[in-house]
C-alpha cells in the first residue's frame, strides 16, 4: 500500500465527501439514543497542510482553500456547510487551515459524548498517528486491521443506530468489487444503517458496472451524488459518493450544499453536480 493522503488532504474531493458526511452526522445527532461510526480507511485521522506533502501538491488551494471567505454565499449554505466548517477550524491569511480533518476527526468533533466511533486503518505509519490522536478518546477504538474485514466484524453494531463510511485509495484494481462486496454483506446483515461510499470517476465503465448493482442485489434507499470539477483533462476532476438510507431531509441538503460548491471548486468548463436516486423504498 502506497497511497498517502497527506498529498491530497482538502482538496476538491475531500471537500465534497466532508460536508457531505457531516450533514449525515448532524442528523444522527438529533435523536438522544447513541450511534456508532465505522470508518473502514479512516488514514491518519488529520493532515498539516504546512506538510512537505501538501506542500508539494497544494491540492488544498483548489479545495478548502476555496472556503475560506463564504461571504458571498446566502445565509441557508453557511448553515449547511457551518458543521464543516466548524470541524476545519480557522483559516490563515493564505486561506489554509492549519490543520485539515479527515473523516475521524470529523466524527470525532461531531458526536457526543454518548456516541462512539471504530477508526479502521491498514497502512502502519497511518495507523500509528491514528492512534495517538485517538488514544485518549474513550469513545473510539483505532484498529489496525483491513477496512473491509473490520466491517464484516463489527457491523452491526449493538448500538443499531449509526454510520459507516467506506473510503478506500482505489489501489487496487478490484476496489469497486471490494468495496460493494464489503459493502452488501454488512448491509445484510444491518439493513437499517447509513452508508456512504466514495469513489473516484476515472473508470466509465467501472463505474457504471458498480453503480448497476444496488438495484440488481435489491439495495433499497440508495442516492448517488457526484461532483465534477471540470469536463476533461487529467488528474481526479470527477468523483461520487453513494449514500444508502439517506435521512429524510439529506437530498435536499446535498442539493443546496452542491449547487453552492460546484462553481466555487470550478477548475475548468464542464463543472457541475448530479443527484440520481438509483433505487427506492
Amino acid at each position: 500500500m502506497n497511497y498517502r493522503h497527506g498529498f491530497h488532504a482538502g482538496n476538491f474531493a475531500d471537500v465534497f465527501k466532508h460536508a457531505l458526511l457531516a450533514r449525515l452526522l448532524v442528523y444522527l445527532t438529533r435523536k438522544e439514543t447513541p450511534f456508532r461510526v465505522i470508518d473502514t480507511h479512516a488514514g491518519e485521522g488529520a493532515y498539516d497542510l504546512a506538510s512537505d506533502e501538501a506542500a508539494r501538491t497544494l491540492e488544498w488551494r483548489s479545495g478548502i482553500g476555496r472556503l475560506a471567505d463564504l461571504s458571498d454565499a446566502d445565509a441557508e449554505t453557511r448553515e449547511l456547510l457551518a458543521p464543516y466548517l466548524d470541524c476545519v477550524g480557522a483559516f490563515s491569511a493564505d486561506g489554509r487551515p492549519a490543520l485539515y480533518p479527515g473523516s475521524p476527526l470529523i466524527a470525532a468533533r461531531l458526536m457526543r459524548g454518548q456516541d462512539c466511533a471504530i477508526f479502521c486503518e491498514l497502512r502502519p505509519d497511518a495507523f500509528a498517528a491514528l492512534r495517538y490522536r485517538f488514544g485518549r478518546d474513550a469513545r473510539v477504538k483505532t484498529i489496525h486491521i483491513d477496512g473491509y474485514t473490520g466491517l464484516g466484524a463489527y457491523a452491526p453494531p449493538k448500538e443499531r443506530r449509526g454510520l459507516v463510511l467506506i473510503d478506500p485509495p482505489f489501489e487496487r484494481t478490484d476496489e469497486f468489487e471490494a468495496m460493494f462486496t464489503a459493502f452488501l454483506a454488512a448491509h445484510r446483515k444491518w439493513p437499517m444503517g447509513v452508508y456512504a461510499l466514495w469513489h473516484p470517476s476515472k473508470n466509465a465503465a467501472a463505474e457504471r458496472g458498480f453503480l448497476s448493482r444496488f438495484k440488481a442485489e435489491g439495495v433499497k434507499r440508495a442516492l448517488r451524488l457526484s461532483l465534477s470539477t471540470a469536463s476533461g483533462g487529467e488528474g481526479l476532476r470527477r468523483t461520487g459518493l453513494v449514500i444508502v438510507n439517506p435521512p429524510f431531509v439529506f437530498e435536499e441538503e446535498a442539493r443546496k450544499i452542491l449547487a453552492f460548491l460546484a462553481p466555487r471548486l470550478a477548475r475548468e468548463a464542464g463543472a457541475g453536480f448530479e443527484i440520481e436516486r438509483l433505487t427506492g423504498e
